[in-house]
């Protein structure tokens, strides 16, 4: 959430920065700027009939004057009434304020749309065509797209066979390796409150991209969602940064914006698995941390032998609680093209402000940057690996897995054959 300080007392900048993101935040600014404008008048009349009532109270008891006692009775109805209009008001603001998005970084590509974000670091890929992993996955028997679908519809898959265990392998990689880089290994709900989903800004701009229970609860997108809310409502030494959290967890979408695209395969489900990476720092080191977290995830794909490239995201593309993203995008023969594989977003103190987390930092209470980022989505990472190490008759797996999955070459055996 933004400071409303800062729309206060620099609304344009405020509005140019958001209009580098969307011309339509302009007028956002404007309607919270001037929502905040009526509501302090409020609040001024409102501390100014509170000290009324205070003097006349004062004077009530050494008189006991039964004027005075009718009038701190006329002055209380009219404090209610302020009390309950300037009540509303600030909800007013606050749930307009919530859907301003955070300020960009100056150093990011100004502009909107695949062809304005910036390609800084390439690896080229040694192959160029494969057969698609979803044929693949079909022949081998270890993607069954129609059982999937009849038991919970389109955008479902059932998995088997050595698919499943080379997912697991894949999994307890990740989560060694983002522990042999310093980051705890947390296990977090899957379900969370409207509240959790407010603080790290996917409500209420995402509401309808996401799974709701019937008793109020969500499931979660990604598992930045509770490892940002672990420090919610906490004050946090600054000795103790910086906290380094991953989680290995299913993800919920519902991809309603993406109807049409990658109907074939596992590159877009409503369910995925993927490791996140989730770090609190102080303001000053957050842009070192996101260096940081990058190259982790870069040398991951190193380690796993993919092709890949870094994507530095323009203003218009960056998301909603970001102010700088790296897409880091991985090579997939079959469509001749990389694929966002891990986004990787330095938050700044767009989500500790809304989740109310501060450091102690002497006698000063300061807001913590949060930083967020895939280790790597484990479903596109099984499309990479199966099409890039695909062979005549099987995979020959990178070597990093080779202990992770007890093999180091997956036969074929089609049941087309």
């Amino acid at each position: 959430m933004l400071d409303i300080s800062l729309i206060r007392n620099n609304k344009e900048f405020v509005k140019n920065e958001l209009s580098k993101r969307s011309l339509s935040y302009k007028e956002l600014v404007d309607k919270v700027f001037e929502l905040d404008l009526e509501w302090r008048a409020l609040k001024k009349e409102l501390d100014s009939f509170r000290a009324k009532k205070n003097e006349i109270s004062k004077q009530i008891s050494k008189t006991k004057d039964e004027e005075l006692i009718l009038r701190s009775k006329e002055i209380g109805k009219k404090i209610k009434e302020l009390e309950k209009k300037e009540k509303e008001l600030l909800e007013k603001r606050d749930l307009l304020l919530l859907e301003l998005p955070n300020i960009p970084s100056p150093s990011c590509p100004i502009g909107e749309g695949e062809e304005e974000n910036r390609v800084v670091f390439e690896v080229k890929p040694k192959k160029l065509s494969a057969i698609p992993h979803y044929e693949l996955g079909v022949e081998e028997g270890v993607l069954d797209f129609e059982r999937g679908s009849l038991i919970s519809g389109h955008r479902f898959v059932v998995m088997r066979k050595w698919l499943v265990k080379l997912n697991r392998a894949l999994i307890n990689f990740m989560l060694d390796f983002a522990s042999s880089h310093g980051y705890e290994e947390v296990w977090v709900p899957h379900l969370v409150r409207s509240s959790s989903l407010i603080g790290t800004g996917q409500l209420p701009k995402f509401k309808e991209d996401l799974y709701r229970t019937q008793d109020d609860l969500w499931l979660i997108p990604t598992a930045e969602v509770p490892l940002v809310n672990l420090v919610r409502d906490s004050f946090i030494e600054e000795k103790d940064l910086p906290l380094r959290f991953s989680s290995f967890t299913p993800c919920y979408r519902r991809e309603a914006g993406a109807y049409g695209r990658d109907i074939k395969g596992i590159i877009r489900q409503h369910q995925f698995d993927k490791v996140e990476l989730v770090s609190i720092t102080s303001p000053e080191e957050s842009y070192k941390e996101l260096e940081r977290k990058r190259g982790i995830v870069e040398e991951l794909l190193k380690r796993l032998e993919l092709p890949y490239r870094v994507v530095e995201l323009c203003t218009g593309d960056l998301p909603f609680s970001s102010a700088k993203t790296y897409d880091l995008e991985v090579w997939i023969p079959s469509q001749k093209k990389y694929r966002e594989i891990s986004s990787i977003s330095n938050c700044t103190d767009f989500q500790a402000r809304r989740i109310k987390a501060r450091i102690r930092r002497g006698n000063e209470l300061i807001y913590p940057h949060t930083l967020n980022g895939s280790s790597l989505a484990l479903g596109r990472t099984l499309v990479a690996i199966m099409e890039n190490f695909q062979e005549e008759d099987g995979i020959a797996l990178p070597r990093a897995l080779w202990d992770y999955s007890k093999t180091e070459f997956i036969e074929f055996k089609r049941t087309s054959k």
